[in-house]
């Protein structure tokens, strides 16, 4: 049997029947309508939107898995407006901080000092505190970094500034 591929707006496909290609249209046409227009912003991690394909009279369920995709950077942001700080003001000084130690890089390991991670923890098990996965998730790190932060140097801007001065925060 034939089949036929539609993709949606949100560039996820679905195979169907090629007899059915009049409904694989309308099936496509309301795919790209509940995906709707792209929107400035983050969604949630692990979003997910379904769509309904009616192929011989019954309904087939569609899921279009979201495209947006959260960066370190995006979740450093958020979390620094949930704890209080100022997004606009605080975030240049944490991002030039951080792209410095690890270049954001949830990896990143000084093979000298043994600091890990991208707000480079020395040792990096320290970061435990914070959530058992530690040791390869950005939002665990970036959560332990801003609390070491907010209790030694109380802002972004203040670590920012400890580490041109001296050369370490």
């Amino acid at each position: 049997m034939a089949t036929a591929v539609v993709a949606a707006a949100s560039g996820a496909q679905a195979a169907f029947p090629a007899s059915a290609q009049a409904q694989t249209a309308r099936a496509a046409q309301t795919a790209s309508t509940i995906a709707g227009p792209r929107r400035a912003g983050p969604a949630r991690a692990g979003t997910r939107k379904t769509a309904v394909g009616v192929l011989d009279g019954a309904a087939q369920p569609i899921t279009l898995a979201s495209t947006r995709h959260h960066t370190p950077r995006h979740i450093a942001r958020r979390m620094l407006t949930r704890k209080g700080w100022s997004s606009d003001y605080q975030f240049p000084y944490l991002n030039k901080l951080w792209d410095r130690e690890s270049g954001w890089n949830v990896y990143a390991m000084n093979p000298y000092s043994g600091a890990y991670g991208i707000p480079q923890a020395v040792p990096g098990s320290k970061m435990s505190s914070a959530g058992a996965d530690w040791p390869d998730s950005a939002r665990t790190q970036i959560r332990w970094g801003l609390r070491y932060i907010r209790g030694r140097y109380n802002s972004p801007r203040q670590a920012w500034l400890h580490e041109v001065a001296d050369g370490w925060y």
